[in-house]
């Protein structure tokens, strides 16, 4: 098992700072994470030991006057459970599925502006060596500080080592992340870049 800390600055926010805690194991990976805002704190951990999907992932997000939390379960058959609670008004939309069906059959968990929730796909589908050509995936994707969680289908594929393209499936989105030799991202454009120790 290897263990890496790593922490990302924001692009698109240059004070969101993202850092995470990542064991690596030769079938998956856990992590516990957290990011700070200025307007809002999350904190988080995942489980994606099963052959790297998720099985569970919890998150709470905090902000002044309120706080909310989230625990999202996978069960055996990919369908999704979520457990709420909110306090204190954040002006948000709830916390939870949004469309409980629409995410059945989805393997991983994205955490909005997360880029530790890339690397369960790209460990998966074997991204690290590259010349993988496009898979489809659909992601229980949590957005952030809402906690309010939709289907997302993306694609994912790789041209050449310590590169991973990745598209929204409609392609209103795209762009090629930079990894390190164990799936963790390096440089997200748009969204963050590593700093601190590789």
């Amino acid at each position: 098992m290897t263990q890496s800390d790593v922490a990302w600055r924001g692009h698109d926010d240059p004070g969101r700072i993202d850092r995470a805690l990542i064991e690596i194991g030769q079938s998956g990976m856990e992590a516990q994470g957290a990011s700070i805002t200025a307007a809002y704190a999350t904190a988080w951990s995942l489980d994606a030991s099963d052959a790297w999907r998720t099985r569970t992932v919890d998150i709470s997000a905090h902000g002044a006057g309120w706080m909310r939390s989230l625990a999202l379960i996978r069960d055996e058959n990919d369908h999704w459970t979520a457990v709420t609670q909110m306090h204190g008004d954040a002006d948000l939309p709830p916390a939870g599925l949004a469309d409980p069906g629409s995410v059945d059959g989805a393997l991983d968990c994205d955490i909005a502006l997360c880029p530790a929730t890339n690397t369960m796909p790209i460990r998966r589908l074997g991204l690290l060596n590259g010349n993988v050509q496009e898979t489809s995936l659909v992601m229980a994707w949590i957005e952030v500080p809402s906690l309010r969680v939709f289907r997302s289908d993306q694609v994912y594929a790789a041209s050449m080592p310590g590169r991973v393209r990745f598209r929204s499936a409609s392609g209103d989105f795209h762009a090629e992340l930079t990894v390190d030799s164990d799936g963790i991202v390096i440089d997200y454009p748009g969204l963050a870049t590593r700093f601190g120790r590789p």
